[in-house]
This record gives C-alpha cells, sequence and structure tokens, in this order.
C-alpha cells in the first residue's frame, strides 16, 4: 500500500485487507470481520470491502477479486 492509500489502524477496510486469503469464502470472510468489529453492521463490512477494492486493485488483483466477489454476493443476499 501506498502512503495515501494507508488505512487507520482498526478500520474495517484493513481488517478486511489483513483477513481476506485465497479460496475463503465469503461467509467465512464475514465471520471474521464481524468477529473482528462486532459493532459493525453487516452493510458497514460490505461497504468497507468495496472501498477495499480500490486500494489493492493495481497491487493485489487475487484480494481485490475475493473482496468483490465478498461485496457482490453479500449484498444479493442482503436483498433478498
Amino acid at each position: 500500500m501506498t502512503k495515501k492509500d494507508e488505512k487507520p489502524e482498526g478500520s474495517i477496510e484493513r481488517t478486511l485487507l489483513e483477513l481476506a486469503r485465497p479460496k475463503m469464502t465469503p461467509k467465512e470472510l464475514l465471520k471474521a470481520a464481524r468477529k473482528a468489529h462486532p459493532g459493525a453492521s453487516k452493510k458497514d463490512i460490505i461497504h468497507a470491502a468495496l472501498r477495499s477494492i480500490i486500494t489493492v486493485a493495481d497491487t493485489d488483483a487475487e484480494k481485490a477479486a475475493l473482496l468483490q466477489n465478498f461485496a457482490i454476493q453479500e449484498r444479493a443476499v442482503e436483498g433478498n
């Protein structure tokens, strides 16, 4: 991450970037994010994932794809 892209310590975005691993399912990522940020709503976590995609899109395509899949899948579930 570049200096301007760094997220504050303890932010949901930073947590998602640290937690996201290859082959991790959206449900696993949501569970881990909720454990780290129990006061955050599902909507807050999804929005943080969307913001995180921008941060890593140029440097870590695999992580960006994982976060994109998470955000899309969880938003679809939320809309039903």
